[in-house]
């Protein structure tokens, strides 16, 4: 059996065109080799298997018994070879494939979505499968190698092979509802002021509170939220029910800030921006669908 294992492959494939072909000299022209090379190779399979596959007739080769034995298993082989040739060209050419990436709501709904949209038009049979995860979930999925690339949001820590691209600037605003316009609206606040009033947080694992955090922390401030909530929707909810003052990324209040329902504290020092992040791990595999999203997502930072 040891020996059989060492088998030369292309004699198992010349053995399948002969079958295929009928017969030597069709074989040889299928596979651009001369006749007496297809008969070598067809001698050196018999000798090292120890039997006769094919038996010459009027019409060409016909297989033996063991011959149509051995084919049985061949076919079944070399088929599948063909086939998986066949699909990494369909990969290649991003017919096929599949793309995973690493995103919170705030980095989906307001970066990465548009870009699915569009690379999903170009290339509908490319399977796109979107962790949803606050941003030290997706770097864990990006060192673990279960992700492709990340949209992450600053601040965050990450390895030393993780590449990172500044895609967009974002920014954290306080708001309030109706119950705190008399005492906040119409004038520049001081943070410490903030002690005073019900707080509305996302919870500390995302970076919307960690960088609100470290923000407070170095002007000496430590909010105690009332509320820790797990979404900045959430978070909408409950200003609009007057039960403290929330802080989030400024789009997420859009539609309220519009309707009146709440209002935007200003302060005498704005917090500072920060930024949506592509992440990649300069180590890691990533298929050439992800490839291909990875650098319109990157290419469209740099215009």
């Amino acid at each position: 059996m040891e020996k059989h294992g060492k088998i030369n492959l292309e004699y198992y494939k010349v053995f399948y065109s002969v079958c295929c072909c009928g017969g030597i000299t069709a074989a040889a022209e299928e596979l651009c080799i001369s006749q007496p090379a297809v008969s070598q190779a067809v001698r050196q399979l018999e000798g090292t298997l120890g039997c006769r596959l094919f038996s010459r007739t009027s019409r060409g080769v016909k297989l033996t018994k063991e011959g149509e034995v051995l084919f049985s298993y061949v076919k079944r082989g070399i088929e599948m070879l063909y086939e998986g040739e066949e699909m990494m060209g369909r990969i290649q050419d991003l017919e096929t494939g599949e793309i995973r990436i690493g995103a919170s709501d705030m980095t989906l709904q307001f970066y990465l979505l548009p870009y699915l949209e569009r690379f999903h038009e170009k290339y509908p049979r490319i399977k796109v499968n979107v962790s949803n995860g606050p941003t030290p979930e997706t770097l864990e999925l990006l060192h673990d190698g279960r992700i492709d690339f990340g949209i992450v949001s600053t601040p965050f820590e990450a390895r030393p092979d993780i590449r990172s691209i500044p895609v967009r600037e974002v920014r954290n605003i306080f708001i309030a509802g109706a119950k705190f316009k008399d005492s906040l609206a119409g004038r520049k606040l001081q943070y410490r002021e903030l002690l005073a009033y019900p707080c509305i947080f996302l919870e500390q694992k995302t970076s919307t509170r960690r960088f609100m955090d470290q923000f407070l922390e170095k002007r000496g401030i430590c909010l105690e939220p009332e509320f820790e909530l797990a979404t900045s929707d959430m978070v909408v909810q409950f200003v609009r029910r007057n039960l403290g003052i929330g802080c989030l990324m400024s789009e997420f209040a859009d539609e309220a800030l519009e309707s009146g329902e709440v209002f935007a504290l200003q302060f005498e020092e704005e917090m500072p921006l920060r930024h949506f992040c592509l992440v990649a791990s300069e180590k890691a595999y990533m298929s050439p669908a992800a490839v291909r999203l990875y650098e319109e997502v990157s290419s469209a930072a740099g215009r």
